[in-house]
């Protein structure tokens, strides 16, 4: 029987850019470390998803290096890779297909942003029968403005996002539930 997949997304140098402003979850990323290390001790598979952005003024551009991934999550040997340039895991990569292959149906999501690329390829997973476990804690995002010009701040948007997710695509799990 095969373990959940650990499926990091994003979890790259760039979203460190000032430019995104003022974010949540300050933990995020030592979470993510607590759990790609219990991952790694256990054997159990890891998937790095590595978003290469084709707007101009991206850091996560490939030909920057922001787009590497933060030292603490750069893969391993037998851990799988795959880009995308789209806020979907899914779209535009073999990610289902090795899913598929490898009968991994159990997936545990952690990354950046909570919003967008987390949201999105969480939404994709389950909407592709995949079981999904969205680590909350081990997820950021960055305050936004909403149609007025209002700051919204990042917590919010983070919480209601897990909760619009939570029993419709996924269970929203904490990093101490996994580990």
């Amino acid at each position: 029987m095969n373990h959940a997949v650990l499926l990091l997304i994003d979890v790259q140098q760039g979203f460190d850019d000032p430019k995104w402003g003022i974010r949540n979850n300050p933990d995020a990323e030592a979470n993510m470390e607590l759990l790609l290390k219990h991952w790694r001790a256990q054997g159990w598979p890891i998937i790095h998803i590595q978003h290469h952005s084709t707007e101009a003024d991206s850091p996560l551009r490939p030909d920057q290096a922001g787009n590497a991934f933060e030292e603490f999550a750069e893969p391993i040997e037998g851990e799988a890779i795959f880009t995308k340039t789209v806020n979907s895991a899914f779209i535009g990569n073999d990610l289902e297909q090795y899913l598929r292959q490898h009968n991994f149906i159990d997936l545990v999501i952690v990354g950046l942003t909570t919003d967008h690329c987390v949201s999105t390829s969480t939404r994709m997973a389950g909407n592709l029968g995949f079981n999904v476990q969205l680590v909350g804690d081990a997820c950021a995002t960055f305050n936004r403005k909403d149609l007025d010009g209002n700051e919204i701040n990042a917590e919010e948007i983070h919480r209601i996002h897990l909760s619009s997710l939570h029993g419709e695509f996924c269970s929203v799990v904490s990093t101490k539930d996994l580990c």
